[in-house]
């Protein structure tokens, strides 16, 4: 992989304030309601560029996309954005805590009682942003997601508009020696260049790599190295084709974070899946016939703090059986009882997916997907890319709990808890050229957009 330092574009505090509030989730996150809440943050928050609002007055020549141009033109002329003057790999480092540290990648704990325990812990993710050549889909850059058109003309409209790149795919490498991890850990001790906290308590702090020694060491030990995208496909495709429709020489490069497999603060943690819009849908008989594939544990409650006790067992017995490279998920209906099914026989994924691999059949989701959505509820690609029966919860926060008062208010129909992927599992999967489905990843935090701004 071969990468570059750039002059970014970046907010002036001089003439923004406090830059954080300028700053927003990548475009994809945003909902409308967090829209509007950044739209009042700051009158040059990032989103009105990366996902402005749209009117019914919108044509061709007025439209979010004409919008985003002129607010990039009027930013740059008044010194909103000013570009670096020192070409930089710039270190990005955000602090964050969890409630489970269990979910680390590849962490191993010792027993349930243990994952009942765990209090919050503090971690801190290394990564760095560089300009990276866009090569094919193939050995030097793998992909995990299948990616949608529509997305991706959403993106060519806003590059070809602005005539620039906002948002930061975001990639993996593996390097056992730590080169880029150890420099940044040494820019940490200088004056980051922009430091804030967002609304679910991220500390986001950008510095400058200006040294050319340490360009040249990130940039050497990069050469070789092949990257998975762990999040951001569609911009990364989106770069892809519009160097393919393009000959601007600037547009073969594409901003981009990357961050080691190695680095203890890479995390990846769960999407749960919540089920709801089924016609005729009868909880006793899915959990009847989940029985033919799965061994179903059921924990019963009978009071509020009961039901906060049977929750965390089932989580707990979920984290167990993950732990033992059992295929496990859990089911919430409503009726006084969370579940946990584990697998019984890995040979049901046989006939159920014939066509993919071994290590595809070993993914809880791929296996949740096959044998529960699609063969007894019903829920086949189609539908899944429709939207209409499955929303994805991400593992953060209350997010449980959320989908919990969902099934009870009866918005939904059952909760479906997912451990995280493993990373040899990301690894072996984008190693055969196959795509996991849907949501399978959720890498936490989300890298920011508006840290860094790269004009073509």
């Amino acid at each position: 992989m071969e990468i570059k330092p750039f002059k970014a574009f970046r907010f002036d505090p001089g003439a923004v304030g406090d830059v954080g509030r300028c700053i927003s989730p990548p475009y994809d996150v945003i909902s409308p309601t967090q829209q509007q809440q950044l739209y009042e943050k700051s009158k040059y928050n990032i989103v009105r560029i990366i996902k402005g609002k749209t009117t019914s007055f919108d044509n061709d020549d007025n439209n979010q996309y004409t919008r985003a141009a002129d607010y990039l033109k009027t930013w740059v002329e008044k010194g909103v954005l000013r570009q670096d003057s020192t070409e930089s790999i710039y270190a990005y480092v955000q602090d964050f805590e969890l409630d489970n540290p269990a979910q680390r990648l590849c962490r191993t704990v010792p027993d349930s009682q243990t994952a009942i325990q765990l209090k919050r812990r503090s971690f801190q993710r290394f990564s760095f942003i560089a300009l990276a050549r866009i090569e094919d889909l193939g050995k030097a850059v793998r992909d995990h997601e299948n990616t949608f058109n529509g997305p991706i003309i959403d993106r060519l409209n806003l590059i070809e508009a602005t005539g620039a790149k906002f948002g930061l795919p975001f990639m993996l490498y593996e390097d056992a020696q730590n080169i880029a991890d150890d420099i940044i850990e040494s820019a940490v001790d200088n004056r980051p260049l922009i430091d804030f906290l967002d609304e679910q308590d991220v500390r986001h702090r950008l510095f400058a790599i200006t040294a050319k020694d340490g360009i040249e060491a990130i940039s050497e030990m990069m050469q070789d190295k092949s990257c998975i995208i762990a999040d951001g496909h569609h911009r990364y495709q989106t770069a892809l084709r519009y160097l393919k429709e393009t000959s601007n020489p600037k547009t073969a490069y594409q901003m981009t974070a990357f961050a080691n497999t190695r680095h203890e603060g890479l995390i990846v943690l769960a999407t749960h899946r919540l089920v709801g819009n089924l016609k005729n849908f009868d909880l006793r008989k899915l959990l009847a016939d989940i029985k033919e594939d799965f061994e179903v544990a059921k924990f019963e409650f009978g009071s509020p703090h009961a039901k906060t006790a049977a929750k965390q067992k089932m989580l707990a017995q979920m984290k167990a059986e993950h732990n033992r490279d059992k295929n496990v998920f859990g089911v919430y209906g409503g009726n006084c009882s969370f579940y946990t099914a584990v697998l019984k026989n890995k040979q049901a994924m046989d006939s159920a997916a014939h066509e993919r691999s071994r290590s595809w059949c070993l993914l809880d989701v791929a296996v949740l997907h096959k044998l529960v959505l699609e063969k007894l509820l019903g829920i086949d690609g189609k539908k899944l890319a429709s939207g209409s029966n499955v929303e994805y919860i991400k593992g953060t926060g209350s997010a449980i709990d959320e989908a919990i008062a969902k099934v009870d208010g009866r918005q939904k129909q059952v909760a479906l808890f997912m451990n995280p992927i493993k990373m040899q599992q990301l690894k072996t999967i984008t190693d055969v050229g196959e795509k996991m489905p849907q949501k399978s990843t959720f890498f936490y935090p989300k890298v920011f957009t508006g840290l860094t701004i790269n004009k073509l």
